[in-house]
């Protein structure tokens, strides 16, 4: 199957942004893509009461460069350098990304605009980066099971394969 000869696939095929509700589930997706050879880098959302938090975080785990402006439209800049242009992938067993955000919800509370916008951001480079032949994933954890988002890079974000349907995650 298609899922099978391009690791990954699963998590891109309707959306670019995946959420999960159980960790061990979301820690056999990372480790399955890490397996597959994608580089997963892991960010603690649930640390993050501000908008400065998530910036900080973002810019540390991704190298941003110093002149990182800790806004919104500097993520966006950043990001898609590190989607599109990144070495990340560069060897060639190299796969992709994946960022992984735990405990979103947290920060979802506490910055819904906020964030809402970075997973916009983040969904609409790994489409940038998919044209070129790149692959950027992000997987998004919540305790909250019931949590839900606006649709991001065009798409909706949806709950894996596994949680799809509420009464999995109850």
């Amino acid at each position: 199957t298609a899922t099978t000869r391009l690791p990954g696939i699963e998590y891109m095929i309707n959306t670019f942004v995946t959420l999960f509700w159980r960790k061990r589930l979301l820690t056999q997706a990372t480790e399955r893509l890490e397996d597959c050879g994608f580089q997963v880098i892991c960010l603690e959302a649930g640390r993050w009461s501000t908008e400065r938090d998530m910036h900080r975080a973002m810019a540390a785990a991704l190298d941003f460069p110093d002149y990182y402006g800790h806004n919104l439209d500097a993520l966006n800049d950043c990001l898609g350098d590190v989607a599109c242009y990144g070495g990340y992938d560069d060897a060639p067993e190299g796969a992709g990304l994946v960022l992984v955000l735990t405990d979103y919800d947290r920060f979802a509370t506490a910055c819904p605009r906020t964030a809402q916008v970075v997973l916009d951001i983040i969904a609409d480079q790994a489409r940038k980066a998919a044209v070129l032949r790149r692959r950027l994933i992000c997987l998004v954890q919540s305790n909250d099971p019931q949590i839900r988002f606006e649709p991001v890079g065009a798409m909706p974000v949806m709950w894996n394969s596994d949680e799809w349907a509420d009464d999995k995650r109850g």
